[in-house]
């Protein structure tokens, strides 16, 4: 006889973490499946800094901050660790580039504050910086960095004090609905369960392939470099904000970096997009590309050349990229008892405990009173009737 929960997550990443967490907390028997080691590498989530920022160029993005901010300094004082550091935030460029523009309209109609800055602003507030005479930025104090993996195994640690199992290195052969709710096999055993949330990061569309959704979803292996700073004092966290600049090019598009207190660690550069993209993960190559690494290195002796020195590391990762790169967060029209949340384009991270938050919502209640209008399955009509 199959081992009953109220819910099992699928995908212990940042999302499905969070969901487990949340389950959990809220008095629920859970499970929670990872078909790798806990805070592997293949995926998303793994690594030591995400940036978390109020300012989006869409107001429904920074609402949706507003409430997940309160939810991480929450979950910080309850695992008892540091895992927000505060830097603030700027995004400079050209004033009529689009992305500048959609960015401060949408800060506006928000009505986020910031400090709208002139290039000779910007460089005597931040000296790293070498910008063109007729670029701008907007700089906003709550921007900072989340420590990813920290964050991920804290939501894991808590989840299982609140009596959450964890199985990993445990993959999932199969999802059958149910009348009865969900049945999850593994190669060893069959779990069920009233709810099953499905948070699998770029297997995503394998699986739920499966159920009958056919989402348009590509995997991007993006590649993250550290690099170690000619001068490192600069480029600590209560000196160096982390940045955007609005721009794309042979760097890519949208480039920016994050400080890190550790030496060792860095100062960590990359892009939004950019790279090819591939249908499944086994498609991947993990292999650092090496010719991006002096590409964006050229942009740091451009714009930051102090931060242009040694590379200390360089690794890639997984994007999954939805065509609007908005995210999904929604329940299987047919299927209300399978919870999905999927698609979270590369810039999810900052916002996966409010994700777990509102998944584990959809899981109890059906519904969550989040905003969750750019996130619906509907707009792919991905379901084959």
């Amino acid at each position: 006889m199959a081992q009953h929960f109220d819910a099992i997550v699928i995908g212990s990443g940042g999302v499905g973490s969070a969901a487990a967490y949340y389950l959990a907390k809220a008095g629920k028997k859970v499970l929670l499946l990872e078909q790798f080691e806990l805070d592997h590498q293949n995926g998303s989530s793994y690594g030591v800094s995400r940036v978390i920022r109020y300012s989006y160029d869409n107001p429904i993005y920074i609402n949706l901050m507003r409430a997940a901010y309160p939810l991480w300094f929450a979950l910080q004082e309850e695992a008892e660790e540091s895992l927000y550091v505060k830097t603030g935030g700027l995004d400079f460029g050209m004033p009529d580039q689009q992305t500048f523009q959609a960015l401060k309209t949408s800060m506006d109609v928000a009505e986020l504050p910031y400090e709208h800055l002139s290039a000779n602003e910007i460089r005597r507030r931040f000296p790293q910086f070498v910008i063109d005479d007729e670029m701008e930025g907007m700089y906003q104090e709550a921007a900072g960095l989340l420590r990813a993996s920290r964050c991920v195994l804290a939501h894991v640690r808590l989840a299982q004090r609140y009596g959450a199992t964890v199985l990993d290195q445990t993959p999932v052969m199969r999802v059958v609905p149910t009348e009865a709710g969900v049945e999850v096999e593994t190669a060893d055993e069959t779990f069920a369960a009233e709810r099953v949330v499905i948070t699998v990061g770029s297997w995503a569309k394998s699986l739920l392939a499966t159920q009958g959704i056919d989402l348009p979803l590509k995997v991007m292996p993006c590649q993250l470099g550290f690099y170690q700073p000619k001068n490192p004092a600069l480029f600590k966290p209560d000196t160096m904000p982390v940045f955007f600049a609005h721009m794309n090019g042979d760097f890519g598009e949208m480039p920016y970096g994050i400080p890190h207190h550790d030496d060792s660690i860095g100062y960590k550069l990359t892009t939004f997009y950019g790279w090819d993209t591939v249908e499944h993960p086994s498609e991947v190559d993990y292999t650092p590309d090496p010719d991006w690494v002096e590409r964006i290195r050229d942009l740091a002796r451009q714009y930051l050349p102090d931060a242009a020195g040694e590379t200390i590391s360089t690794r890639r990762c997984l994007y999954t990229v939805t065509p609007d790169k908005h995210f999904i967060v929604d329940t299987h029209p047919t299927h209300p008892q399978l919870v999905i949340g999927a698609g979270f384009s590369g810039h999810g991270f900052k916002f996966t405990t409010l994700m777990g938050k509102m998944l584990s919502d959809l899981a109890i209640a059906g519904s969550t009173v989040h905003d969750t209008r750019l996130f619906k399955l509907s707009r792919f009509q991905p379901v084959a009737v």
